[in-house]
């Protein structure tokens, strides 16, 4: 992993994304990274679109403000490609990981993508599998740290699990655990 790493989240409010970000931050920063997590909403309604942003660091991070030049771009939800915002501050090295059946290949087709790396997972499908509920974001928490390689499967499942104990049954920490597994095996490259 690069000294800094930034992760921009796009998703519509209710997908996850906020905690998803919270439990990639918090997951490296068990692993003595330091780090910032934080969302950003517009209308405040079910269904809007809404960002989330993760920083992960060797160092302390100085940044106090949004990411316009990502790192790596997570899309919750597909139809927000359609947005223009989405891609902004697309780098020659940038990463995009998409919630879709569609192939890599077929997304980068479809925006015109020049660089980078593009990565598809039909997160949605997994969700419904393991979880019963259409929130992609465990799914794709599992397909970015595959990407990543920090913080480990481990990592990241030991604070999945410290985080929804308690708050949530333990069949619902189960089908989380088991959606994170499933998609870092089953996320697809070009």
């Amino acid at each position: 992993m690069q000294e800094l790493v930034e992760i921009r989240w796009h998703a519509r409010a209710g997908q996850g994304a906020k905690s998803a970000a919270y439990l990639l931050a918090e997951s490296a920063l068990s692993a003595g990274k330091y780090i910032q997590a934080f969302p950003e909403y517009g209308p405040e309604r079910m269904g809007a679109p809404m960002k989330a942003y993760t920083r992960i660091s060797d160092r302390p991070i100085r940044i106090h403000s949004q990411i316009t030049n990502p790192d790596i771009i997570v899309v919750l939800d597909p139809s927000l490609l359609k947005i223009k915002d989405t891609l902004d501050g697309w780098k020659e090295t940038s990463v995009l990981i998409v919630n879709t059946n569609k192939s890599p290949k077929e997304i980068r087709e479809s925006l015109g993508l020049k660089g980078g790396r593009v990565y598809t997972l039909d997160a949605t499908r997994i969700a419904l599998d393991t979880i019963g509920r259409n929130i992609p974001n465990t799914p794709l928490l599992g397909a970015l740290i595959k990407i990543m390689g920090s913080p480990s499967l481990d990592e990241v499942l030991e604070e999945l699990k410290n985080k929804f104990s308690g708050r949530f049954s333990e069949k619902v920490v189960q089908g989380n655990i088991d959606a994170v597994k499933r998609a870092y095996e089953e996320v697809q490259s070009e």
